[in-house]
């Protein structure tokens, strides 16, 4: 089956002249599927599957994949790092196996400071390997989760510490170039 098309260029009406073709020819069939065709710079038709329909579909795609990883990206809040590695964190914590245990008889454990200073774009790790869940400030982190937290506002964030003598864990985020 011949899938070339003919296509008549025409060009711009004007006061003084009618509209009327001013080439005629015939496209060869392209891969690309059959469609409706659009119209090209000059008002007149272009065959659908020609080659500048096919051009302008694949930028149209492109330009489209580039806005939407753009899009995902800064939803996942990634930035500037050319690394595909996940950054190390700043700060880092575990909460061992047996800790609420431990806790409950009447053990003391320091797994977390009283208080964490922490810059912004610091990051703090905390992993529950035990199997109770446990507050920490300002987060509650079920058994065996893992907290990444990458400070992105300044200010002061505590609450209550199920793993502190205390009971308290505050964690205060500065700007260094205030």
């Amino acid at each position: 089956m011949d899938t070339s098309a003919t296509v008549l260029q025409y060009r711009k009406p004007t006061a003084s002249r009618p509209t009327e073709p001013i080439a005629l020819r015939t496209l060869p069939a392209t891969d690309a599927s059959p469609g409706v065709g659009e119209a090209n710079g000059d008002g007149g038709p272009r065959a659908a599957g020609s080659p500048v329909t096919g051009l302008i579909s694949r930028t149209v795609r492109i330009i489209g994949l580039v806005v939407l990883t753009t899009l995902v990206a800064a939803a996942c809040g990634v930035g500037g790092s050319s690394s595909s590695a996940p950054q190390q964190p700043t700060f880092s914590f575990v909460i061992p196996e047996g800790s609420a245990e431990l806790l409950e008889q009447g053990e003391t454990l320091e797994i977390l400071p009283r208080e964490l200073i922490a810059e912004l774009g610091d990051t703090i790790v905390i992993e529950n390997e035990d199997d109770e869940p446990h507050f920490l400030g300002p987060w509650f982190l079920g058994p065996r989760e893992t907290l990444r937290q990458r400070f992105v506002t300044v200010g002061v964030f505590e609450g209550t510490c199920s793993v502190h003598p205390s009971g308290e864990f505050t964690v205060v985020v500065e700007d260094p170039e205030a």
